[in-house]
């Protein structure tokens, strides 16, 4: 019943069927829908925990290159909550957000952005997270 509901919702926390090479399952939650999504971004505006919101797009190598970085980071900042979005599905939170480039990471903290890294910068990303995760 609860996967079910999640995806009535547009809610994925494992990984997406087209990364057969993950076989652990995901820390990077998954939104397809925008109601969804925005739900889950006010619960967690209330709280001080960092989160990385990854704009990306299914036909974009950049994209596709950052993704098992992307969980491998999620594995070693548990304390930090990183997400997934398709620029294609939700194509007006991308706009809120200010998106022109994939991959687009935003660094949030209670509703606000904190920095963002425009492209695959591994390290970028890393350094950017170390330092606003506290």
């Amino acid at each position: 019943m609860g996967s079910a509901l999640s995806s009535l919702l547009g809610y994925s926390g494992s990984p997406s069927e087209d990364s057969p090479s993950s076989s652990e399952s995901s820390r990077v939650l998954t939104f397809h829908s925008a109601p969804r999504w925005q739900l889950h971004f006010n619960s967690v505006k209330e709280t001080p925990k960092l989160m990385v919101i990854d704009f990306s797009a299914s036909w974009c190598g950049p994209c596709k290159f950052m993704e098992p970085f992307l969980n491998e980071m999620a594995a070693k900042f548990t304390e930090v909550e990183f997400v997934k979005l398709d620029v294609d599905e939700l194509p007006d939170v991308a706009q809120e957000f200010g998106v022109q480039a994939m991959p687009t990471f935003v660094l949030v903290k209670q509703g606000k952005e904190v920095d963002r890294i425009v492209g695959a910068q591994k390290n970028e990303l890393e350094k950017k997270v170390e330092k606003n995760k506290c």
